[in-house]
């Protein structure tokens, strides 16, 4: 499927209210389970998404557009520096509002078909296109819905007992 920009913003539209559907009033034990060493809880996959909202998509949008060079650097595991003391709940509401307002900054700057074609220099993949920029961020979004989701199915593994063999979120 090609990339079609209202497609997209639909969907990055929605993942604020999926987010806060999903893990509103979870206790904290489920809001700060992972799965194992050097995975993230729900909580920190909340932190990640605001720092990827501020340092990643748009400044990458921008960069394509104002001068087709280098991305700022995005140092996707600085969330983890994040205070402790931010509640689940005020991340959700950060980010609902972060992501609105660069929603609104990208609908703003009128892309066009050509626009989805110019191209910026990425650190590790080199040239890539801002329609490709996009498309992973759409993409970027459920892969973190599904990890959620894969973290929090998984605090029942062993409770369901012989449904595990049906269960493919918990292999």
């Amino acid at each position: 499927m090609e990339f079609n920009l209202d497609d997209a913003l639909l969907l990055l539209r929605r993942t604020p209210a999926t987010l806060i559907g999903l893990l509103t009033g979870l206790s904290s034990e489920w809001l700060h389970t992972n799965e194992g060493a050097d995975t993230w809880s729900p909580h920190q996959v909340v932190a990640h998404l605001i720092l990827a909202e501020h340092h990643n998509w748009l400044p990458r949008v921008r960069a394509i557009l104002e001068q087709g060079g280098a991305f700022p650097p995005f140092d996707r595991f600085a969330h983890l520096q994040r205070s402790p003391d931010v509640s689940t709940v005020q991340l959700l509401s950060e980010f609902q509002a972060v992501r609105g307002a660069n929603l609104q900054a990208l609908q703003a700057l009128n892309l066009t078909p050509a626009d989805l074609n110019r191209t910026g220099q990425h650190p590790e993949f080199g040239t890539v296109t801002l329609a490709q920029l996009l498309s992973t961020w759409t993409v970027h979004d459920h892969a973190h819905l599904v990890q959620i989701s894969r973290t929090l199915a998984g605090n029942y593994r062993e409770a369901v007992g012989p449904w595990q063999a049906y269960l493919s979120i918990l292999r």
